[in-house]
């Protein structure tokens, strides 16, 4: 499955300013698109939705009093409102910063005089981690929103009250995903510390977790809270989906080995239909191996044989056993399996 692309837009009249932004968005992960006006940045804006813009105050070299930079937080509330906006500017004012800030929506401002790399970085990576606001259509470019795309989509089977757990610390994130899950047809038990995590396993049987790693505000794995979670999980057989906003691919690829997860979503890239068709899949995998654990070893070791194209005849001999028991047991798989043939019998194996 691939991660939809992240993209940035850096308005700026300065050239240098725009090579020096680009380079760091492009280090983060960012496609980026560069504008130099108002009516560039719109145009971009129309095109296709952005994760992130960077607007300097001024878009004027020869006039330090122009403030078009406020004229296009308003074209991205308008146009672009899940795109989050960092005001950038050598000239503001405690008072226009704070204009930025509460009348036209902007997540942060800094000053390019003591404008700082490291500091930039940790502020985009706040802005990617940070719950998108999935209930906004994105702009209109044929496409539609995410959430259209999930009603036009196959209607999934709906889970009989089966029960997830979500795990996460942020409300914003939270609130995400109980709002999708339940949509999805579970009971949701949403909390957010390990202790009443905790508690929910040891009370309530869950078909599903939902974990975040880093509970308690921490940016990266320095809190093994839900690592633990993950543990414990794995111990009563649940299987667990990871969102997350740790990215490092040796970190990735150590939980999917050490803690058996089924999936790995990372919160800059998350994406709403993305996430139900994880879920989905999951749910039914889980639901499969759980009607394979209610075989016997012997009826296993005949739908085994099954997968294998043998005959009943072939079998019979493999486990020196007459036909008519192969029937039987046979019949009896069908039956634990809710299936009527042998190809869907054998599609079980292959999903479990």
């Amino acid at each position: 499955m691939t991660a939809p692309t992240l993209r940035a837009l850096v308005v700026d009249d300065d050239n240098s300013w725009q090579q020096i932004l680009s380079e760091i968005l492009s280090d983060c992960g960012l496609e980026v698109d560069v504008a130099s006006s108002v009516d560039e940045a719109a145009l971009v804006l129309k095109s296709q939705p952005h994760r992130l813009a960077v607007v300097d105050l001024s878009l004027s070299p020869n006039d330090h009093n122009n403030v078009d930079g406020l004229r296009v937080l308003d074209t991205i509330r308008r146009l672009d409102p899940n795109c989050r906006a960092i005001l950038l500017t050598g000239f503001a004012t405690v008072e226009l910063a704070v204009t930025a800030l509460t009348d036209y929506g902007a997540f942060t401002f800094l000053r390019k005089e003591s404008f700082h790399r490291s500091q930039f970085r940790d502020i985009v990576y706040r802005i990617l981690v940070s719950p998108p606001n999935l209930s906004t259509p994105a702009p209109a470019s044929g496409t539609g929103s995410a959430s259209a795309a999930v009603k036009d989509s196959p209607s999934l089977q709906k889970p009989a009250n089966e029960k997830v757990l979500v795990v996460e610390d942020d409300a914003g994130w939270r609130s995400i995903l109980e709002e999708l899950l339940s949509d999805a047809g579970f009971q949701v038990r949403a909390c957010a510390s390990f202790g009443d995590a905790f508690g929910y396993l040891r009370k309530e049987k869950f078909s599903l977790a939902i974990i975040d790693l880093s509970l308690g505000n921490s940016l990266d794995n320095s809190n093994q809270d839900g690592y633990q979670l993950l543990n414990t999980a794995r111990a009563e057989s649940i299987p667990s989906i990871v969102v997350s906003g740790i990215t490092e691919t040796e970190e990735i690829q150590r939980v999917y080995s050490e803690y058996a997860i089924s999936a790995y979503i990372e919160k800059q890239a998350f994406d709403r239909a993305a996430f139900r068709r994880v879920v989905e899949e999951t749910r039914l995998k889980s639901q499969s191996s759980s009607e394979l654990n209610a075989l016997t070893d012997r009826e296993r070791e005949v739908l085994d044989l099954l997968a294998q194209g043998l005959t009943n005849k072939e079998i019979a001999e493999k486990l020196f056993i007459t036909t008519n028991t192969v029937k039987r047991h046979l019949k009896a798989i069908f039956e634990k399996l809710d299936v009527h043939t042998r190809s869907a019998a054998t599609a079980k194996v292959a999903g479990g």
